[in-house]
Order: structure tokens, then sequence, then C-alpha cells
């Protein structure tokens, strides 16, 4: 297999994926290891083997040492797009069809989660923790890095569990969705708000530079603030838009004027404080509930194997 790497510098210690002529007239073996020393006018490496010896390889007849070893060791890795299609327990639409927000030309943007076979994690190659496919617009989260992200107030992962448009539900994704209040705390008001601050500081950045900031992108983060601000002063998280659309879009399409924007935002976070003043959500999410119930999980995945 040819692999072709970074550039190496001088002192890189490196070993020789095929066997290579050495300047003595013998051989430096495959497995072969030594320094570059240098490049020769052909761009070949000039490199100087442990007993001395300098032999010549092209970039894709070396490999760093650990790279190396790294291959050498290494086992097949799951297949991700197969753990995808036959363990799915629950999957959502997302983004603007799910938040009511949608236009004829709005993409259908999936979101799963998937249950690896236990005995998946027993093998030195481990299962993907996520998977981009197989499905265009499909992107799925093993189910303990989904429960690790969700704890924590990712707005991603939350707006699964939310999504009114679901379109995959097994019994075991039925559970998932009957704890999703135990994920929610009022660490959300750290995520949700957060993100947005340090999103609008670069926007506001491209918009003295440009003049035009992604306005598509400041919609969903003016969207953002409004579920947390309904998040914490009601305790539960509602996706769809409602009253709010027609303002949104014409957010997205560049309507209303910069400082108009910049005043709703500065109004959310003030509402957002004095909803974290009052909220019903607790401190911190039932992180004890979650993890007995993915250890579970795990048991009943291995009796089924």
């Amino acid at each position: 297999m040819s692999v072709v790497g970074p550039q190496l510098p001088v002192g890189t210690q490196v070993v020789f994926r095929v066997e290579r002529p050495d300047a003595a007239g013998g051989t430096a073996q495959r497995g072969a290891t030594g320094r570059v020393s240098g490049v020769t006018a052909d761009g070949q490496y000039v490199v100087r083997l442990v007993d001395g010896r300098d032999a010549t390889a092209k970039r894709d007849q070396l490999s760093l040492r650990t790279a190396y070893q790294s291959e050498a060791v290494a086992v097949d890795q799951p297949d991700g797009d197969r753990l995808v299609r036959e363990h799915t327990i629950y999957a959502a639409v997302v983004g603007s069809r799910a938040f009511g927000l949608d236009t004829d030309t709005s993409d259908t943007d999936t979101r799963g989660v998937y249950v690896a076979p236990t005995e998946a994690f027993w093998s030195l190659g481990k299962p993907p923790m996520h998977v981009d496919g197989p499905e265009p617009e499909w992107f799925s989260w093993e189910i303990e890095r989904f429960c690790e992200l969700a704890l924590k107030a990712n707005p991603n992962l939350l707006e699964v569990l939310h999504s009114p448009l679901v379109v995959r539900q097994t019994s075991l994704g039925e559970e998932l969705v009957s704890l999703r209040k135990t994920f929610l705390s009022q660490l959300a008001y750290q995520t949700y708000s957060g993100y947005v601050l340090s999103q609008f500081k670069k926007i506001e950045a491209d918009y003295r530079r440009d003049g035009a900031p992604k306005w598509k992108h400041v919609m969903h983060l003016i969207r953002l603030l409004l579920s947390a601000r309904t998040l914490l002063a009601e305790g539960k998280l509602t996706v769809d838009v409602g009253p709010y659309r027609d303002r949104l879009l014409a957010v997205k399409r560049g309507e209303l004027p910069w400082d108009e924007v910049e005043r709703w935002r500065l109004t959310l976070h003030e509402e957002l404080d004095n909803a974290l003043r009052k909220t019903v959500l607790p401190a911190t999410p039932d992180v004890g509930t979650v993890d007995a119930w993915l250890r579970s999980v795990r048991k009943r995945s291995l009796g089924d194997a």
C-alpha cells in the first residue's frame, strides 16, 4: 500500500516500507529504521540507518515509526454504515424542517442514535462513536457518545430528542425519549448562551470587514436564544419556532437592519438571564438515571448477541 504523508524534515525517525539498496551495495530491509539526513536532487530522502549505512527512498516508501507500528498492529474496524443500518434505535429530522423554518429549497437533515453491540467493544478495533451517513444528510451518534453530549446540554443533541419529526424508533428508542427530561438542566444556559456569544463575535468581525454577515447563521443563533429562553423559563424544550417564523426568515433574507438584530439578541440574553434566576430546571442533569439506563442497554445488547 502506498502511503504519502507530510514532508519529512532532517532528523525524522522513519521506517522503510519496502526493501531499498543502500550506498554500500547492500540492502535496507523492509522494516529497517533510520533518520532522514537529507534530500537528493530528484526528491528522494537520504536515510541514515542505525548501523551508519545510507539508503534513499521516495516518500511513499517511508513511514513515521509510530505510524508504521500502528499500522502493523491494526485490526479491522467495525463498519459504521452497517451499524447505523442495523442498530439505529432512534432517528429524527432536525434543522429547518423541524424548526418550522423550511422553504422550498431546504434540505432534510436527519440525526440518529445507534447502539453498537456490546461485544464490539471487546476488540482492539472499537466501534465508531459517530457515523456520517450512510444516507445523504444523515448523521448518527453511538448511544454512549449521544448521552455524554446530551447531558452537557449540547443543543444539537437535545433537539434530536425533541424533534416532532421522528422517522425511526425502536423500543429502546422509546426508552431513550422517555428519559429526555433527565438530560435537561441549567447547563443549557452555558452551552446555548456561550455558543451564541462566541459566534456573534466572529459574525461581528465579518460584518465590519465585509459589510454583510452570514444571515442564515445569524437566524439560527437567534433561534437558539429563543429556544433556551423557553427551556429555562418553562422547563421544556420547544423545537418549532412558532410565531417567530416570519421574523426569523426576515433575518435569514437580510431584511432586518443589523442594529435591530443586535437589539433583539441583547434583549434575549437579558431575558435568558432572568429565566435562569427563576428556572425550574435542576442545576445539573440526572446523570445517575441516564448511566443506569446505558448500563442496562449494554447488558441487553450482550444478551441478544
